[in-house]
C-alpha cells in the first residue's frame, strides 16, 4: 500500500503462552501477543507477521460506502418500501469519528453516517443499524410510529442486545 504508514505496535510477552501468537487492533495500535521464551529475532518475524494477517483481515473485512449505499437501497425495499424516496438517503457513509454512538441520521440534509466500530460486526447487526438510521428519514423522533418501522427487521432485538453487549463489555454508551 502506497503511502500507508505502519501503525504503532504493542508487543505483549506471556510465561503462559507457549505456541500460539495472535493480535488485535486497539484503536491506532496493534497488539501482538507472543509466548515470553520468544527470541528478539522470532519477535520481529512474528510481529511482520502478524501485521500482514491482520491487513489481509481488515482488506476482506471492510465495506466501502458504496457498498453501503447499496445495503440502504436493499433495506428500504425490503422494509420501508411504501415509503419509497421519504426513505431513500442523500448520502450514506462509513466515519471514524463517532464514538458515543453506532450510527446518526441528519433528515434535513438526508445524510447518514455509520460508525466505522461497526464494519467488522455481522452483516445483521450493520443492517440493523443502518435500517434504525433509514428509518430516521421517514420518522425523525424515536416514538412509536419510529419504532414500529424499525421492529420490521426480524433480528432488530437480536441487533440491538448485540450492541449493548458490546457497548457494556467496552464500557462505551450503548447508543
Amino acid at each position: 500500500m502506497g503511502g500507508a504508514r505502519k501503525p504503532v505496535v504493542e508487543v505483549r510477552r506471556s510465561v503462559r503462552r507457549r505456541r500460539t501468537v495472535s493480535a488485535y487492533r486497539d484503536g491506532e495500535r496493534v497488539v501482538v501477543l507472543i509466548p515470553d521464551r520468544f527470541s528478539r529475532a522470532e519477535e520481529s518475524e512474528w510481529v511482520e507477521k502478524m501485521l500482514a494477517r491482520l491487513a489481509a483481515r481488515e482488506r476482506r473485512t471492510r465495506r466501502t460506502d458504496t457498498e453501503l449505499a447499496t445495503r440502504a437501497r436493499r433495506l428500504i425495499a425490503q422494509y420501508l418500501d411504501e415509503h419509497g424516496e421519504a426513505a431513500m438517503p442523500a448520502s450514506v457513509r462509513w466515519v471514524r469519528n463517532q464514538y458515543g454512538r453506532w450510527g446518526s441520521c441528519t433528515p434535513a440534509d438526508r445524510s447518514i453516517r455509520l460508525s466505522h466500530r461497526i464494519q467488522e460486526m455481522p452483516d445483521w447487526v450493520v443492517d440493523y443499524v443502518l435500517l434504525h438510521e433509514l428509518a430516521h428519514l421517514v420518522v425523525p423522533s424515536h416514538n412509536a410510529a419510529f419504532w414500529s418501522l424499525v421492529g420490521r427487521y426480524p433480528r432488530a432485538e437480536r441487533a440491538r442486545g448485540y450492541l449493548e453487549g458490546v457497548a457494556a463489555a467496552a464500557a462505551l454508551p450503548a447508543g
